[in-house]
């Protein structure tokens, strides 16, 4: 077995940071926890910020320290999303303790081509939920989570992919990475226990009465003499998560800037399910206009043609839709829920362009108009299945379908082929005189060149049309499509339908 520990150190920190504005996010911060400070950005530490400092002394040392409440449910859901990203590449994740997910990727080596392309697809699909990520890697779940918590395996050193090579690791590894050796630090330290190999170097039964059997446990589970079975995480079916931001915003930027947050944690978790997003709903909760009223929201909800993964995409067609809201109130917190899912086979990415990556190209271009005209405003003809010209087509929004299944072309008998029609009808047939039963446009005759196409059709709904229809050449050359009108009272009527460009 081979497992990977993705460990966040600054999880609380980037959690919360994630929504500040780029002018806040350059102040110091630091979050709070039993008032002491627990967490602390960069600049806050070159003013002598440290976690384990009081509250009053922070704010002592920067007077404008941005201090926020540590929070342990804002902290779960960016670890959770971290998980949802590592569900791609293994069935097998889970958690340990509050900042580690564990990744069982044995069996994945081969199909993502080994260990070191595996790191990097893997990075990337950590990328955008913007997290500091030490990776490591061990036979033992634990020896892993160790590790990573240690130090960044991959970028910095060797990584105990063997056993040997993982206890050679662990023996150098401070006594502080376990649980039990934290709570015991100053004693440990106060006995010259400093590493793991120190605490091998002991009598087992000796250290188990003075510091617990979970000392021990948590050794023999780390360097792989006991068994550490592990659950794996199964994602939700529905995606349902909520971010408070920082400050109350008031424009849709700010609305996008968090809502950026969200979709990174949707994308990660459609990705855990092997599908694509085909639709999602955003909540805005608004600040209540007076005390004691019901906070109000604001749902919009986001229907793509193409169901798509792309975090860019997705971001623009909110920006578009967002720039047509209008914020009943400011905005305090965001919610992003998705139960629609696409599970099909993903767009083949091709060297070069096809019919299908055109086609891919026209649906995001109709999903932008869509998102900033409106559906009402972007329209497509649709084909209905019925002879008669001026009928055999409709204006539809381009995500409704036809209501009825397209008629078959007409043919011709003679040859089998599809008989040319214009592109160009007139809205209403437009009468034509004649001189001795021959057609005239604009005084000159025509000349005709194929027909009849006969079409008799609509006797079901008091539409009846007899027609005989001919291709015509005018005096110009030009070509044009014509009817006699079987029906007509007088005894020949020819009227002009359209013009071929």
């Amino acid at each position: 077995m081979l497992w990977l520990a993705l460990h966040l150190p600054l999880l609380s920190l980037e959690a919360f940071c994630a929504t500040l504005p780029l002018a806040e996010a350059a102040r110091p911060v630091a979050l709070i926890d039993e008032h002491r400070v627990s967490a602390v950005n960069v600049v806050a530490a070159q003013r002598g910020l440290k976690p384990g400092i009081k509250r009053a002394t922070a704010l002592a040392l920067a007077g404008d320290l941005l201090a926020a409440q540590a929070d342990a449910r804002r902290d779960a859901a960016a670890l959770q999303a971290v998980a949802y990203a590592a569900l791609a590449f293994t069935p097998m994740v889970a958690f340990e303790g509050l900042a580690t997910v564990l990744l069982e990727v044995q069996a994945s080596l081969r199909y993502f081509g080994g260990l070191p392309r595996l790191l990097g697809q893997l990075r990337e699909a950590l990328a955008p939920l913007g997290h500091r990520v030490h990776i490591a890697s061990a036979p033992t779940p634990l020896g892993a989570a160790l590790l990573a918590q240690w130090r960044d395996g991959f970028a910095e050193g060797p990584h105990g992919t063997e056993p040997r090579a993982l206890r050679q690791l662990l023996d150098t590894a401070p006594v502080w990475l376990l649980g039990p050796g934290r709570e015991h630090w100053e004693a440990l330290q106060g006995m010259g226990l400093k590493t793991l190999s120190d605490l091998h170097a002991l009598p087992r039964s000796g250290l188990a009465r003075r510091f617990g059997a979970g000392l021990l446990d948590d050794l023999d589970r780390a360097f792989g003499d006991c068994p550490d079975p592990r659950q794996p995480l199964l994602p939700p079916p529905v995606f349902d998560s909520r971010l408070e931001l920082f400050a109350r915003a008031d424009t849709s930027a700010q609305v996008l800037h968090g809502a950026g947050v969200l979709l990174a944690r949707l994308v990660a978790w459609a990705r855990a399910q092997q599908a694509r997003i085909a639709a999602f709903t955003l909540l805005m909760q608004h600040e209540p206009r007076h005390r004691g009223d019901a906070a109000e929201a604001t749902t919009l909800r986001i229907e793509l043609a193409e169901p798509a993964l792309d975090i860019a995409h997705l971001q623009l067609l909110l920006r578009e839709r967002l720039v047509h809201v209008e914020l009943a109130a400011p905005t305090l917190d965001l919610q992003l829920i998705c139960r629609d899912l696409a599970h099909s086979a993903a767009p083949n990415g091709e060297l070069f362009p096809t019919r299908q990556s055109q086609a891919q190209g026209l649906t995001r271009l109709f999903e932008r108009l869509r998102a900033r005209l409106g559906d009402a405003q972007v329209l497509s003809v649709v084909t209905l299945a019925d002879h008669r010209p001026e009928r055999a087509n409709a204006l539809l929004p381009v995500q409704a379908t036809a209501p009825r299944q397209a008629a078959a072309p007409a043919t011709d008998a003679a040859s089998g082929l599809p008989l040319e029609r214009p592109l160009w009808l007139l809205p209403e047939p437009q009468p034509l005189a004649e001189r001795d039963t021959v057609p005239l446009l604009d005084g000159r005759p025509l000349l005709l060149l194929s027909g009849p196409e006969r079409i008799e059709s609509g006797w079901w709904d008091g539409g009846l049309v007899a027609r005989d229809y001919f291709i015509a050449q005018a005096e110009d050359g030009s070509l044009t499509w014509i009817f006699r009108d079987r029906l007509s009272r007088v005894p020949v009527g020819w009227f002009l339908q359209g013009r071929f460009g």
